[in-house]
């Protein structure tokens, strides 16, 4: 990196503009009195889910796979361990919203038998089939064969899937067994997951808190030991925002390495698919490269995910906040400290190359991501509401739902009406954007070139409360940005913050250096612990 571009990343922050700090200082005053709001409504803490007493649910899928292989542990226990624990913490938590436990037993008999027959030795069956007989589910909107296929959409809610997506399809040949599917965001557009077929999905650490979205059911089901592992999908932060909220691992792989067919709603450009991923969700950092590796099918070799990593030769970049974005959130303390504490151990313990850093358009993720989402196609999300059979007319739906009428959300609706006075394609400002996004990218590949991550928050808090996220709706933009740069990223939780809540960073590699982020991860893991599991009592 030449001196210029090390100019590059030097805070050069300048005042803003009088009326954008009267906005911001109101935006808070507002935060400050939902915050007030719903505590008083909701209460300071919720529920927690009950303790585990089978210590089966414990075990990373990594080693369950092992374990069945080996018959020190049969699929048909494994299975039954896993749906009585779904069936325990769902009416708490609705984050399971379909099922099939008795075809997933049965197949987890079929898996049992194949082990038995010895047709395939241990090393045969780890190679062709490395998670067979491990339970594996996945979010309301990437298809399973059989399950409901609704994507939180009321006019979708009798679907279900004919076929599974490619991903999972991928996933159930290498053994993994399909067996629950869990709650979305209407439309799987919102990061609170809650829509009019299913209801609201609860967090496991406090029911009075958000589970993220829109993979926030599948976030829940994995943080309360109700599954090993399961897929999610991520065009905004979809998967990093609910795995960082329950405290799990997830990562949206670079653009373009995994399939997205079966996927709903489906990109409807180019550009879309490029910033859409799906890409696994786990308790424990060991089971993503493995996941990853098995869905990414012949585009593997692109990533090079054996290929060893020597930490102390990497180099990390971090930034602690976005640079004050507009509406947007300032990051925790606790969020802060941790990040701290990170970067000192790679610098320390690690002997890395640490540098902090600032790029100054990061403060305006929120207005590049809305900008390059948009696309010639002329495909409104009001016409996505009703699952592309027409459109609705959302002025009449928000009256609708004052009196209890619609058949949507709120956010569904609102989204829909303020679509209309963004930004369009086509106009100066959507230009304006794309060039940013490109400049922004010109950058990240500056700084990071083969050997390096980037080091910044998931979200600036911890989950809020059932609602909040409509006053703090731009907070989003610390994992959207990612998206439309075609990045990879890795959300990786660090414990418990000073609200007992999770908390965590993300860990942002370029194109295809995806084996960074997860060799990270990895690390992370084994210095601050990881998931935090709910009591056990076993």
């Amino acid at each position: 990196m030449d001196q210029d571009q090390k100019n590059t990343f030097v805070d050069k922050r300048k005042p803003q503009p009088l009326l954008a700090t009267a906005l911001n200082v109101a935006h808070k005053f507002l935060v400050l009195i939902t915050r007030w709001f719903l505590r008083t409504i909701y209460g300071e803490h919720g529920q927690k889910v009950p303790p585990i007493r089978n210590l089966i649910l414990m075990e990373s899928a990594t080693s369950l796979a092992t374990k069945i292989r080996t018959k020190k542990l049969t699929s048909v226990e494994v299975m039954e361990a896993f749906i009585e624990r779904g069936k325990e913490v769902n009416p708490q938590l609705n984050c399971i919203v379909d099922q099939c436990y008795e075809s997933a037993l049965k197949d987890a008999a079929k898996a049992d038998a194949l082990v038995a027959s010895g047709t395939l030795t241990e090393e045969q069956l780890a190679t062709e089939k490395p998670f067979l007989g491990v339970p594996i589910s996945t979010k309301d909107c990437i298809r399973v064969k059989d399950l409901l296929h609704t994507a939180g959409i009321w006019k979708r809610r009798a679907i279900r899937g004919e076929k599974d997506a490619r991903a999972m399809e991928l996933m159930r040949k290498a053994g993994a067994i399909p067996f629950a599917l869990t709650n979305v965001s209407e439309c799987c557009m919102w990061w609170e997951s809650v829509n009019t077929i299913h209801g609201r999905s609860c967090n496991p650490y406090d029911t009075n808190r958000i589970v993220g979205g829109s993979s926030g059911g599948e976030g829940a089901i994995q943080a309360a030991a109700a599954s090993p592992f399961g897929l999610g999908s991520d065009i905004g932060g979809s998967i990093r925002m609910p795995a960082f909220f329950n405290g799990i691992f997830g990562h949206k792989p670079s653009r373009n390495i995994v399939s997205n067919d079966g996927q709903y709603p489906e990109a409807v450009s180019e550009e879309q698919d490029m910033f859409l991923g799906i890409g696994p969700m786990c308790r424990y950092a060991t089971d993503l490269k493995p996941m990853l590796k098995i869905i990414t099918d012949e585009k593997a070799k692109m990533l090079r995910l054996d290929d060893p990593v020597d930490l102390k030769q990497v180099k990390f970049f971090y930034q602690l906040n976005d640079g004050g974005g507009s509406l947007v959130s300032p990051v925790d303390h606790d969020i802060r400290d941790a990040m701290e504490k990170a970067m000192a151990h790679f610098r320390t313990t690690v002997k890395a190359d640490v540098r902090k850093v600032y790029l100054d358009k990061m403060r305006k993720s929120a207005p590049i991501w809305f900008g390059n989402m948009k696309h010639k196609e002329e495909l409104a999300f009001e016409q996505q509401l009703d699952n592309l059979e027409g459109r609705i007319n959302p002025y009449t739906e928000l009256l609708k739902w004052f009196v209890g009428q619609s058949n949507h959300t709120f956010v569904g609706i609102m989204t829909a009406i303020t679509e209309r006075g963004g930004v369009q394609y086509g106009t100066d400002l959507y230009h304006a954007m794309v060039r940013q996004r490109d400049e922004l990218l010109a950058e990240f590949k500056a700084m990071l070139g083969d050997n390096g991550v980037f080091i910044y928050p998931t979200h600036p808090t911890v989950a809020p409360y059932h609602n909040e996220p409509i006053v703090r709706a731009l907070n989003f933009s610390y994992t959207a940005i990612i998206n439309v740069l075609g990045l990879p990223s890795t959300a990786v939780p660090l414990g418990l913050g000073r609200e007992g809540l999770p908390i965590g960073l993300q860990v942002v590699g370029n194109v295809n250096q995806d084996r960074l982020c997860l060799a990270v991860a990895c690390e992370l893991e084994r210095a601050f612990g990881g998931w935090v599991a709910p009591e056990v009592l076993a």
